[in-house]
């Protein structure tokens, strides 16, 4: 029987073996006196989840500290419409020592009519922009989707192009053209350009969406007798939910929060609309009253969060799905 160690461990080898015994036994005993020296193994699943317990701590810990910066501003907005308006700038806080509901009802008949009728005006453009942008966006990408053309692929591109132009560039010949046309002052000049699918950004979204429907139901409803027209109702319509909820949710924001183009078409005080009215509370002189518009702030955004709240699920799923293909 042999007595040497391990030249690293230090550990006999084969203490308790006998030298004419099997290589088996020798190589079981050496293994077995290994393991029963080695230091316990660390619970590395345990760590492990502790450490990813950590990082899901802190990422959410980051997330609302970034949440609440950007909130910040609306709800400090939130806050100064409840204050007096000696103490908007003075009590920079988000509680108020004052409660004043005052600012809401100065700043609901501060102007020419009642601030309704403004948001009346918002919304007549805002359901023409919505219905315009439904009806010719989606007929123009199913004629990309779906139609074959000659220079299909040469418009298209001209159509994605577009979407870098400013508004800036184009509102000028607009203004000349919509001028002449005796549209000044009224709501065509907002509304009727959405008929003619001038956005080319919800084009191109539906145009990803329509992609992504298999052509094999084409083909089954063209046996059974359906046109293109058919086949667009009955078939991309019910299937383009999400990319239609995501355009007109799109298009409602846009559209209501949309200050450049409506103050450049619309000047008479009767036909203002929520943005161009809100501009009003603000005196060049110094003269402005703070807390009026604050309230009425608070109020053109209502109908702003109920159209998210109730069409986020619709917008996730659609831009989700508009790059399947």
């Amino acid at each position: 029987m042999t007595d040497t160690t391990h030249p690293a461990t230090g550990i006999p080898t084969d203490a308790a073996v006998p030298e004419d015994a099997a290589p088996g036994a020798r190589s079981r005993s050496t293994l077995s006196q290994l393991a029963a020296d080695a230091p316990p193994a660390a619970p590395r699943p345990r760590r492990r989840a502790q450490s990813a317990r950590v990082r899901s701590v802190l990422k959410h810990v980051l997330l609302v500290a970034f949440g609440l910066v950007m909130l910040y501003p609306l709800l400090w907005m939130l806050a100064s419409s409840f204050k007096p308006s000696a103490l908007i700038f003075r009590e920079p806080g988000l509680i108020p020592s004052a409660v004043d509901l005052g600012n809401y009802t100065d700043g609901w008949n501060a102007l020419t009519h009642p601030f309704g009728h403004y948001l009346l005006n918002s919304a007549v453009v805002v359901l023409g922009s919505v219905l315009g942008n439904l009806v010719s966006c989606s007929l123009a990408a199913y004629a990309f989707a779906r139609l074959q053309f000659r220079g299909r692929g040469v418009w298209f591109a001209i159509m994605l192009m577009s979407i870098m132009l400013p508004i800036h560039v184009v509102i000028v010949p607009q203004y000349v053209l919509f001028s002449s046309l005796e549209w000044i002052n009224t709501f065509l000049p907002l509304i009727v350009p959405k008929l003619l699918a001038t956005d080319a950004f919800f084009i191109f979204l539906m145009v990803q969406f329509f992609r992504g429907i298999p052509k094999e139901l084409d083909e089954a409803a063209r046996l059974d007798g359906c046109g293109h027209g058919r086949i667009y109702l009955r078939i991309m319509m019910p299937l383009a939910l999400p990319a239609l909820a995501t355009t007109a949710i799109f298009t409602f924001i846009w559209t209501w929060n949309d200050f450049f183009s409506q103050l450049i078409f619309l000047t008479k005080p009767d036909m203002y609309t929520v943005p161009i009215a809100l501009r009003t509370f603000v005196d060049a002189t110094g003269q402005s009253s703070w807390g009026p518009m604050f309230a009425m702030s608070i109020v053109s955004l209502v109908p702003v969060f109920l159209v998210f709240l109730f069409g986020q699920k619709y917008l996730v799923k659609g831009i989700a799905t508009t790059g399947i293909k």
